[in-house]
């Protein structure tokens, strides 16, 4: 069966292509948002012919489900500090900083309302947050054994709960998160998680 377009992990010139490519098409949707995403002017961007744009990823959802796989790929691994809360912080910080950055925080501003009319884009958008949340979730199992939180405690929902006041505040009010947001959102999530609001599944013996 072959690969669904932009799925491919490719090699030498072919890494550079996409590279290229995605860098692109992240800057149209940082400038321009999802409407204006053409997959013509991504290639006169990134300098590749058009025919190799259309036969790689054959449509503009094709490129976002590649750009956001991309950028599950590249983004910072978790940080292990010793303990719940401060993992949470690290985490907070990570996803502050990336909605504070101008361009980061515009492409996902822009895939984000991309993803509520193409269904498409959602799943993409769903998979990048599945990975993000696969990489942090280790941290609250790691502070579940160590006796910080109840047993049972379930890991996504916690790292889930970090970064949705973020996300929120963003896209309902149009401002960007600061560090004391991410301060904060970092120890509501711990207390929640103490007081045993995640725990789902059956207590430890």
């Amino acid at each position: 069966m072959s690969a669904e377009p932009g799925t491919v992990r490719p090699g030498g010139r072919t890494a550079r292509v996409r590279a290229a490519v995605l860098r692109a098409a992240g800057d149209v949707l940082a400038e321009q948002g999802f409407d204006r995403l053409d997959l013509a002017d991504v290639a006169r961007r990134a300098e590749v012919g058009k025919t190799t744009v259309y036969r790689r990823w054959g449509s503009v959802t094709g490129l976002v489900a590649d750009l956001l796989v991309d950028m599950a790929e590249q983004s910072s691994p978790r940080e292990e500090t010793g303990s719940v809360l401060g993992d949470l912080r690290a985490n907070a910080s990570l996803v502050q900083r990336t909605l504070a950055d101008p361009r980061q925080g515009a492409l996902f501003r822009a895939v984000i309302a991309a993803a509520t009319c193409d269904e498409r884009t959602a799943a993409a958008l769903r998979r990048f947050y599945e990975v993000r949340v696969d990489e942090w979730a280790p941290c609250v199992e790691q502070g579940v054994a160590r006796g910080e939180l109840p047993a049972g405690t379930d890991p996504r929902a916690v790292v889930r709960a970090v970064s949705a006041p973020l996300y929120y505040g963003l896209l309902t009010s149009g401002t960007v998160p600061d560090a004391p947001a991410a301060e904060r959102a970092a120890r509501a999530a711990h207390a929640a998680a103490v007081a045993g609001v995640y725990v789902t599944g059956p207590p430890g013996p």
